[in-house]
């Protein structure tokens, strides 16, 4: 096995033997991003050079007996919202053509702190608005698409260019190029983790959170990345949510939606989340019955909130220089300018309406379980899907359907591989749980990986 194949907790175990080194292991993150990047794209920017000296500094301090913890000496990438200082931070977009961040993020410097080695930064659909990032391949499928907005991200982390990786979600940015490519990607609760020095979509949805080859890789990371940041008004203090140990769930009651998150799905995807479920309850969990409060409500809620708050932040540059922005996302920005304020106002109280409910369902249940996508990685170009009843939704559409929620009640929410579809990709299950109810949706989901999860490897990258 090379070095890059690691997980975290497996470079960082065999870091601390002082089996393997950071610069050992950087190296071969390195020679992987040369060999399978091209086909791939999932980076904006190898940093190579720095990350060679970096390696070199962590390798030295643990020598001196100086070991940060876990993620030292660990290679990740970072999305290209996030600054560094220093460095570009491009988000995707030729309105930032010329950019340096003058600061790093809280997330960046936190990373820092921790050791950890930044190798690139990663592609993101232009400003996070969108489900495709078109600049990046699928991990396990060059011809189809990587999701969005992180989708350099997940792919980074699918193919072994890096061992995390950051993204960033406003409606699914996170889980759902995670669930296309096979990998772990964790939306932790709102504020949990500092959003400071990101570039914003949408001030009340963004969140920020680790995308991993594994869950037990994901609990790694959130606790270096969580806490409070004074520069962020949505961030709050850091809670417990280190999972207890062992694959016993007993006594967790996992709700299982009656409606919504089963509603236009394809079969594969029904039937693996559906077969995922039953493994819970085999390891002791009871599976109960959920209605998902509002559902009706849930894209309208998150359009009204998000489309006003991006135009709003985007006003000025879209003002003075509307042609540098991607014909997609222009016209996303230009149609937020003609929503009434009070049709925000109504999406801002349905949203208060479904935090309540939701809440009170969290009364009845631990976890809701559902599928992370309606359906695997579509064709590149691929715009709409039609389902059996003949309904035609957008591709968009339908990635973020089921991940919206989770962002609207601010709730943390993981998506994991629990299997693939008839052509191979990928299918991701979701599990959502209460607020700051981290620790819980990593049980869970460390319990399955342990008892039924695939290793970890890399996918096999796309040629």
């Amino acid at each position: 096995m090379s070095p890059f194949e690691l997980t975290i907790a497996e470079a960082s175990a065999a870091i601390g033997r002082r089996e393997l080194s950071p610069v050992e292991l950087t190296a071969s993150v390195l020679a992987r991003i040369e060999a399978v990047e091209g086909p791939l794209q999932a980076y904006a920017a190898v940093l190579a050079e720095s990350a060679r000296a970096s390696a070199a500094e962590a390798e030295r301090e643990i020598a001196a007996g100086r070991h940060r913890g876990p993620l030292h000496g660990i290679p990740f990438g970072l999305k290209d919202l996030i600054d560094v200082a220093g460095l570009p931070t491009g988000a995707g977009s030729r309105a930032r053509d010329g950019h340096l961040a003058t600061a790093d993020s809280g997330v960046a410097a936190r990373l820092a702190r921790a050791g950890a080695i930044l190798v690139g930064k990663t592609h993101t659909h232009e400003f996070a608005y969108g489900l495709t990032t078109p600049q990046t391949r699928n991990a396990w499928d060059a011809g189809r698409i990587a999701g969005g907005s992180s989708g350099g991200s997940a792919v980074a982390v699918a193919a072994g260019t890096a061992l995390f990786a950051l993204g960033t979600d406003t409606g699914g940015s996170i889980r759902v190029p995670a669930a296309l490519n096979g990998v772990v990607g964790l939306k932790p609760t709102y504020g949990l983790v500092s959003r400071h020095g990101v570039v914003p979509l949408s001030w009340s949805l963004d969140h920020v959170g680790p995308i991993t080859r594994t869950v037990a890789d994901a609990a790694l990371v959130l606790p270096a990345l969580a806490g409070h940041d004074p520069r962020d008004p949505a961030s709050r203090p850091a809670a417990a949510f280190r999972p207890a140990p062992g694959g016993d769930l007993r006594g967790l009651r996992v709700g299982v939606p009656v409606n919504h998150y089963f509603e236009h799905v394809a079969p594969a995807v029904e039937g693996a989340v559906r077969a995922a479920v039953g493994r819970l309850a085999d390891l002791g969990a009871e599976p109960v019955e959920v209605e998902i409060p509002y559902a009706r409500y849930v894209q309208a809620t998150q359009w009204g909130l998000m489309v006003p708050e991006a135009t709003a932040y985007h006003e000025p540059t879209l003002r003075a220089t509307p042609d540098r922005y991607a014909p997609d996302v222009r016209v996303l920005l230009e149609a937020g300018a003609l929503i009434p304020a009070a049709d925000h106002v109504r999406a801002r109280r349905a949203r208060t309406l479904m935090r309540q409910a939701w809440a009170s369902l969290f009364e009845r249940v631990d976890l809701i379980a559902a599928p992370a996508v309606p359906m695997t990685a579509v064709p590149a170009g691929q715009e709409s899907v039609a389902w059996a009843d003949g309904t035609v939704e957008a591709v968009s559409d339908a990635y973020v359907r089921l991940s919206a929620p989770a962002n609207i009640t601010g709730v943390p929410a993981l998506t994991l591989p629990v299997g693939h579809d008839e052509s191979g990709l990928p299918i991701g299950m979701q599990l959502i749980g209460r607020a700051l109810a981290e620790a819980t949706v990593l049980r869970a989901g460390s319990a399955y990986e342990s008892a039924y999860g695939r290793a970890g490897l890399p996918a096999p990258a796309a040629a």
